[in-house]
């Protein structure tokens, strides 16, 4: 009896969740990205005295350069420069840097900063040792950016 009662349960929850259209996953699947405008996507983004310059060129794609430091405990500094084109869909841009095959970077627009991943280390990027694109950068120029030549 027990083992039929508990089967009766298990059906009525299956079906319960089978016919509500409002699971997590539905929502999830209907739901649209956020797409960012050139305006709040413009500009220069820093985190510690790593920098990204990014500016939309329209068509997707962002003109991106990145100057990329880390300070050793000895106070020498460490650089990392990249820069190209990178596509955005949504709030989502992906960079991967020129003349690399296992690097990319990956850039979420949000509100007055960026949050950063880089998928490859600081050799497969082209970055000097122990620089790392990652981190979450605060937007601090909007506008169309200065690009500049790396040091």
């Amino acid at each position: 009896m027990t083992s039929l009662l508990f089967s009766f349960y298990v059906a009525i929850a299956a079906a319960s969740f089978a016919g509500n259209p409002q699971t997590p996953t539905s929502q999830a699947s209907n739901a649209k990205p956020k797409v960012v405008t050139a305006a709040q996507v413009n500009g220069v983004y820093r985190f510690y005295k790593s920098e990204f310059r990014i500016l939309a060129l329209g068509n997707q794609k962002l003109k991106v350069q990145f100057d990329g430091v880390y300070v050793t405990l000895a106070k020498s500094v460490n650089l990392g420069n990249a820069s190209g084109e990178a596509t955005i869909e949504g709030d989502v841009a992906t960079f991967v840097p020129p003349d690399t095959e296992r690097c990319k970077i990956t850039m979420k627009f949000l509100p007055g900063k960026m949050v950063v991943t880089q998928e490859g280390g600081d050799f497969e990027c082209g970055f000097g040792h122990n620089v790392n694109a990652g981190g979450t950068y605060k937007k601090i120029r909007s506008g169309k950016p200065k690009f500049e030549s790396p040091p």
